[in-house]
């Protein structure tokens, strides 16, 4: 009955402006647009909606509750990083290895936390091993 996420939502100040610079910077395509709402399609078929924001953002940390970050997967690490510093987008850090996944934080054109990573071996997944 339940067969998986088809989308989630991101509220902005400035959707249009948010949604350009995913189109920009990690090669999403505009899919859809309504109202002012704006669909984005990564490569692999997943999709943002940038919805207009009401109201002031709350402050959040890497831990606060909520969702806390969107990670990108991308197939060359160096290539994609490089990109992005050749871009001005700003890292919260350096790129770093765990558990053989090499991951870099930044945040979006809303100061929203987004992470490259490469993962050595993709993650387990139960659906898949029981299809096999």
């Amino acid at each position: 009955m339940f067969t998986g996420i088809e989308h989630f939502a991101i509220a902005s100040p400035n959707p249009k402006r948010l949604a350009e610079w995913y189109v920009s910077n990690l090669e999403f395509e505009i899919s859809f647009e309504y109202a002012g709402n704006y669909f984005i399609e990564a490569g692999n078929g997943s999709l943002i909606e940038i919805i207009p924001a009401e109201g002031e953002r709350a402050d959040a940390a890497m831990r606060t509750p909520g969702m806390r970050h969107i990670a990108i997967a991308v197939d060359d690490f160096d290539a994609a990083y490089g990109q992005l510093q050749q871009q001005g987008v700003t890292f919260t850090g350096e790129p770093y290895s765990n558990e053989g996944n090499r991951l870099v934080f930044f945040t979006d054109a809303d100061g929203n936390l987004v992470h490259l990573i490469h993962r050595a071996r993709p993650l387990p997944r139960t659906r898949e091993a029981a299809v096999a």
